[in-house]
């Protein structure tokens, strides 16, 4: 049987050097993808934490298995009761599962962690605290399988919503993505978050050197993602591609995944759980809404996916979207009027306000882009004529999406935690 090591982080995307970002400094992460292989087209199916989260380990979809928005207070959303983590599935199947570091899919309390399917739990908040720990724990690590998910909080924002955990890195030069203002402020920031970047890069890259040194390699399956994309405007908590892009990158030579080869195919991350699954010869749960792309991997014949969904119902606040993208053109449903609802680090942060204007501009109830044409995704296509037919054909597919998959947004608004706490304490004071 073939060890797991599953790595996340947060709010990176695609940002490091092996997807094109030249200033960015991430050598470890750019080796692993030389040495193994890389995924162009990953996209998460919430660009937002706990949400996305929740579909990579039970490769259901966030509306589907409960986690509707953070798992943190004020909301603290949840996993409907039956719904089972990869950890619970390799647990059941004999691998002694383990998790270090941060975890978004249910409380920080240990029980509550070990309570998702892990045997042991070992916290820790910084890269290198959490590169520590993994390096003692895998020099100790079991003869028996063993299923290693380790979370890094980087490239997150501090409670300022700063990049400060670094000193800033600006030796390769400084690049702003397009759908950001080149202001002076963007460069800094960018610099400084190219720094924590660094520092993320340099503990995965003690990880996998210490796999190495264990000789554990031969027989271990290490998989590289993040959560969603960059926090900042535009990205993070919005259905545009810098919201849903992630990176992905996997290195194991027993399954021939070496090699540095890239592939170009749509991957969801609700397909991760169900692929490994698969290619670990484990049985796969009717009740998986990702699609295995084992046979990808393995060199067999695969059906490429034609499209993916996306979704969002709360962050800071209830903002229900749902979306649906192909390879040329992406659907995006704003079900509630307003405007862009942006998470508090990103307000904080000093390109912000030099966005204000376009993000508190009242959104459309539907937006079509042409991706090919416009990749910034400025022009919205849903009124016009020359896409009626693309725009019917996203439609229905994302009416199809929501109904097979049990959407509850199709029945109405969608209540939370915290409305549901407020309202029984207020139906207790009435007694």
């Amino acid at each position: 049987m073939t060890n797991l090591i599953l790595i996340d982080c947060h709010d990176l995307g695609q940002h490091l050097g092996c997807y094109g970002w030249t200033s960015v400094s991430s050598p470890h992460l750019d080796a692993l993808a030389a040495a193994g292989v890389r995924f162009l087209n990953g996209f998460c199916t919430a660009p937002q934490c706990s949400p996305s989260r929740a579909a990579l380990y039970t490769g259901r979809y966030p509306h589907a298995n409960g986690m509707f928005g953070l798992a943190h207070p004020p909301f603290a959303w949840r996993l409907h009761a039956g719904e089972m983590h990869l950890a619970r599935h390799l647990q059941q199947a004999g691998y002694l599962t383990a998790q270090i570091g941060v975890q978004h899919v249910t409380g920080h309390a240990a029980a509550s962690v070990q309570a998702l399917g892990f045997d042991q739990v070992t916290p820790a908040d910084s890269a290198a605290a959490i590169a520590e720990r993994t390096v003692a724990w895998l020099e100790q690590a079991p003869r028996q399988p063993f299923f290693l998910n380790i979370g890094f909080p980087e490239p997150h924002r501090d409670a300022r919503g700063r990049y400060q955990q670094m000193p800033p890195d600006a030796s390769r030069g400084v690049q702003v993505p397009p759908y950001l203002p080149p202001s002076m402020a963007a460069r800094q920031e960018f610099a400084e978050l190219q720094g924590v970047i660094g520092a993320l890069d340099t503990a995965v890259g003690r990880i996998w050197q210490a796999v190495q040194a264990t000789g554990l390699d031969d027989d271990t399956w290490l998989i590289f993602t993040t959560d969603h994309g960059l926090a900042m405007p535009r990205a993070k908590c919005t259905l545009y591609d810098p919201g849903l892009q992630t990176a992905l990158i996997m290195v194991a030579p027993a399954f021939g995944l070496t090699g540095g080869r890239v592939y170009d195919e749509l991957i969801s991350n609700v397909d991760i759980a169900p692929t490994i699954l698969e290619m670990l010869e484990l049985p796969l749960p009717t009740s998986l809404q990702g699609h295995s792309f084992a046979g990808l991997l393995r060199g067999e014949a695969y059906t490429r996916r034609t499209h993916l969904f996306a979704e969002k119902t709360f962050h800071t606040a209830y903002e229900p979207q749902r979306g649906v993208r192909t390879e040329r053109f992406k659907l995006i449903w704003n079900v509630e009027a307003g405007i862009v609802n942006v998470p508090g680090d990103i307000m904080r942060s000093p390109i912000y306000p030099e966005m204000i204007e376009e993000l508190v501009i009242e959104r459309p109830p539907f937006e079509l882009y042409d991706l090919a044409a416009d990749p910034l995704e400025r022009v919205n296509r849903s009124d016009d004529p020359l896409y009626a037919e693309v725009f019917a054909e996203l439609r229905r597919l994302l009416w199809q999406w929501m109904t097979e998959t049990g959407d509850p947004l199709l029945a109405g608004p969608v209540a939370s935690p915290f409305y549901q706490r407020g309202r029984r304490a207020l139906s207790e004071q009435s007694q």
